[in-house]
């Protein structure tokens, strides 16, 4: 049996889980999620608290145990609180906004980059080099940041480009030999 899986999820007030048929629904203040789950695994709802429980034993069962409580949970945690994911853009003259349902970003390519934003997710720009990315759906939520942040990744010598704000960039020493020897 996974560790993982062995938690109990005890949901916050005013967030309803429902299981019928193999889909997991759960409805919070923020909105709905829904998540099939595996036949091998079972989904109890007791009050406010979600537990899973393995159905038949398989070779993986133990992993889909862990795997479907982790995703769950992550269902919760998004429809009451929601997830924020935040870029920070460095470099000269780089910038970025969002007009409409677009982002619009300078990135010192010879053209502006704009990414439609999808409509479950919120995007707003603090300042003109940061990002802030939020939504209920963890996994939407960092695949448009992963998405946005392929677009111009850092290099390692002046740290220009896309990270994340709790990004470490680890910076390498340019050219030295040879300065001023002949």
């Amino acid at each position: 049996m996974s560790r993982i899986g062995k938690e109990l999820i005890v949901m916050p007030a005013g967030v309803t889980a429902k299981f019928e048929n193999g889909l997991l629904t759960v409805t919070g203040p923020k909105g709905t999620l829904s998540q099939e789950i595996n036949s091998v695994i079972t989904a109890k709802i007791d009050g406010q608290n979600l537990s899973f429980e393995i159905a038949k034993n398989t070779a993986d069962s133990n992993a889909k145990h862990g795997l479907y409580r982790a995703l769950a949970n992550n269902m919760v945690i998004g429809v009451s609180e929601g997830f924020k994911r935040t870029l920070l853009i460095s470099g000269v003259g780089y910038k970025a906004n969002v007009s409409g349902n677009k982002l619009n970003m300078n990135l010192g390519l010879s053209h502006p980059v704009e990414i439609e934003i999808p409509s479950d997710l919120q995007i707003t720009c603090p300042s003109v080099t940061e990002i802030a990315i939020t939504g209920i759906d963890k996994q939407k939520v960092g695949q448009f940041a992963s998405k946005i942040k392929d677009i111009r990744p850092v290099e390692p010598y002046h740290g220009y480009g896309i990270r994340y704000s709790d990004q470490v960039v680890v910076r390498k020493v340019g050219k030295a030999a040879g300065k001023g020897k002949k």
